[in-house]
């Protein structure tokens, strides 16, 4: 495209303005200008904050509407041009009470792929930039097929990402120019064609990614799914991927089948019953030689190896007890599905393979299908059609037979295409085999999944590892183990779940707090703080994880930044002592145990500061405090799972409090004046929960 000097944006608001279709929006404070000589302008009002840019083509037919979507009210200024001999149809889209802009490219006829709307040529400078390439946070690199994160040292963020077409467009920043679209790649664009950018611009890292990420998946038509949506997310499970134990291999004396039966009933003998099974990619026959010890071939056939499983899939399942979750690859060159069905590389994108697949894992008791080496060899050819086609068949098939879909080895795309399916509910954000190593990359992902309404999973991890075993928890994602015979840990496992299997978690996954991200921008290699919560409207508890990543041992945080007013209290969970603050005081402590973890609890109208369950890491997690209410007295409702008899509640309060046993029973209440924490045992009622009120004196 050809671009006119493009005029200071003082020029065109003094000396254009009269020429110019307006709109703005006093609940934002986002105005946005387009002149009929070509020119657009952002005006964020809030933080003088400008974007603009220039066609280059004289306007037609520019005109103003307002209307409603997905996303809300909204006010639009809408216009033609041509290029290149092609007419084309463009929008500025303001919305009411989000913070965001939607900017629309139209092609009305054919033509080719040439310029971006919006390419913005007028932007605020010298930012600090965010960019995710699915497994990996850059503070550095600028172009990414996913959202470019942009923001200033008081957090004032704004990002700026495809809206629609996500598996082939991109955004970059240039020195002097920002643009997003369609990848060049793709040559010519057809009638009919439609491309969309949103740009969110709002006061804080974390919360820029909420209104965009919510922005993006309540204009896809998204039901973003809750922390409990499927088998994964709800309960613990057993994996079987690479880093697991039983990763292509047995106990010899046993045999893959009786291997596996094994693990279920150790688990169900030490009092923990498992959710689910993962089989991972040496359940199904793979390369020329249609092999389950083939490791580097694609599938030959997806269906259960034969060798492995004489009486198939289904009748296995059966023997177990519990639901699966299946692990996919790509086509191998040798598959007879080569044949079979219409090919893009070595990915089937024919809807009748992705019915049968279905069809056939359903049958056989399969939950979740788990879609694997995206971003390598399980790829599309980059066309306008077959990359989506891929990921809209494999979920729409799903859908229909009730699976629900993880991905795994993501691009950023992926994250973005996962706001087209509400049955896209968890995506693996960190590499094979959890440790330490990947944690930064596991909650810096945790952040663009969540913002997009999908879940985390941190991959596999032994029950013996505390700290892995916690990360998981706090994700609000899927908790898996992969533990040899014999080593199960319940003790552990039990801070984790309850005796039925159930993960105790968080509303929300854990994510580095705006202090961490304005920090790593600038390389200061300060401890990771990151955080999560539990909201009951009445109040809300907030968990606090650190550790330490170079000579830095401080971990600090401002109760206030963590969304708090008046006084809390700070407890830390491996010492088990407490501070009380007022919510602007900063909090500050040293690292001891290669990690810190922290709640952080407001202290209502009854003066006390309630932690809850002692024996879990989250202890205010729904799944065990059903409900709590502060209204001079405090009030909280305790759910039991099955077999489970008592739980020892505890919290902060000045004075020895009186508990009140509405239903259930309590017992061994106890108060320690130097440390002003009290504790209770409560046991349930018949229907499995005690509700209990605590008063200060």
């Amino acid at each position: 495209m050809i671009r006119t000097l493009f005029p200071t944006a003082l020029t065109l608001l003094v000396s254009a303005l009269a020429d110019a279709a307006t709109i703005s929006e006093s609940a934002t404070g986002m105005a946005a200008s387009v002149f009929p000589e070509g020119g657009y302008l952002i005006n964020v009002q809030n933080r003088a904050w400008l974007f603009g840019g220039n066609i280059g083509r004289q306007l037609e037919k520019l005109c103003q509407d307002a209307g409603t979507d997905r996303i809300g009210k909204f006010d639009e200024i809408t216009f033609q041009f041509v290029d290149a001999g092609t007419r084309r149809q463009g929008a500025v889209r303001l919305y009411r009470q989000k913070p965001a802009v939607l900017f629309t490219l139209a092609f009305l006829a054919a033509g080719e792929n040439r310029g971006t709307f919006p390419d913005l040529i007028h932007y605020p400078a010298d930012l600090y930039h965010l960019t995710n390439s699915g497994w990996q946070q850059h503070f550095d690199e600028l172009t990414t097929d996913g959202p470019l994160v942009e923001f200033d040292h008081e957090a004032w963020t704004f990002i700026l990402s495809p809206a629609s077409n996500f598996m082939i467009a991109g955004t970059s920043l240039d020195p002097g120019e920002i643009t997003s679209g369609i990848s060049a790649r793709i040559q010519s664009l057809p009638a009919g064609f439609i491309h969309r950018t949103l740009l969110v611009v709002d006061k804080g890292i974390n919360q820029a990614f909420e209104t965009w990420g919510h922005a993006l998946t309540d204009l896809q038509g998204k039901t973003r799914p809750a922390n409990d949506a499927d088998i994964i997310l709800s309960c613990l499970g057993y994996w079987t991927d690479n880093g697991a134990s039983y990763y292509y291999a047995f106990e010899d004396r046993l045999g893959y089948e009786k291997t596996l039966l094994a693990i279920r009933d150790e688990f169900k003998r030490k009092g923990i019953p498992l959710g689910y099974l993962q089989l991972d990619s040496w359940f199904y026959p793979k390369g020329a030689m249609a092999s389950w010890k083939d490791r580097g071939g694609g599938i030959y056939e997806y269906e259960a190896s034969p060798t492995l499983f004489p009486e198939g899939l289904k009748q296995f399942q059966e023997k177990v007890g519990v639901p699966l979750m299946t692990h996919a690859r790509w086509i191998d060159p040798s598959s007879p599905y080569q044949h079979e069905y219409r090919m893009s590389n070595d990915i089937v994108i024919d809807p009748r393979y992705w019915d049968a697949t279905m069809s056939y894992l359903h049958e056989s008791g399969v939950a979740t299908y788990e879609q694997d080496w995206l971003t390598v060899h399980a790829q599309a050819k980059f066309d306008l059609s077959d990359p989506s086609a891929f990921l809209d068949n494999m979920a729409q098939a799903a859908a229909k037979k009730g699976l629900t879909l993880q991905y795994c080895m993501p691009g950023a795309r992926h994250y973005l295409q996962s706001s087209n399916y509400s049955n896209m509910t968890t995506i693996r954000t960190s590499p094979d085999r959890f440790n330490r190593h990947w944690w930064d990359r596991f909650l810096y992902g945790s952040r663009l999944a969540s913002a997009v309404g999908v879940w985390p999973w941190s991959d596999v991890f032994m029950s013996s590892e505390v700290d892995n075993l916690l990360l998981a928890t706090l994700s609000a994602g899927p908790v898996g183990v992969g533990d040899p015979l014999g080593s199960v840990n319940t003790a552990n496992l039990l801070h984790a779940v309850r005796k039925d299997g159930v993960i105790v978690k968080p509303d929300a996954p854990l994510i580095p707090i705006d202090q961490t991200v304005l920090q790593d921008a600038q390389g200061m290699q300060a401890p990771m703080v990151a955080a999560t919560y539990t909201d009951f409207r009445s109040m809300r508890a907030v968990y606090v994880f650190a550790y330490p990543r170079g000579w830095d041992m401080t971990v600090s945080f401002q109760p206030s930044s963590l969304g708090f007013n008046g006084q809390v209290y700070v407890y830390n969970f491996l010492t088990e002592s407490g501070h009380v603050l007022d919510s602007g005081d900063t909090f500050s402590d040293q690292i001891q145990s290669g990690y810190a973890y922290y709640i952080v609890t407001p202290i209502g109208l009854s003066g006390i500061g309630l932690l809850g369950d002692l024996g879990q890491f989250v202890p205010l997690g729904k799944q065990r405090i059903r409900q709590v209410t502060d209204d001079r007295d405090l009030e909280l409702t305790v759910a039991f799972a099955p077999g489970e008899t008592r739980r020892i509640i505890h919290g902060y309060s000045p004075k020895p409090p009186t508990v009140t046993v509405q239903r259930g029973t309590v017992s061994s209440s106890s108060y320690n004046p130097t440390m002003q924490r009290f504790r209770f045992s409560v046991s349930p009622d018949a229907d499995g929960t005690a509700m209990v009120e605590i008063a200060a004196k």
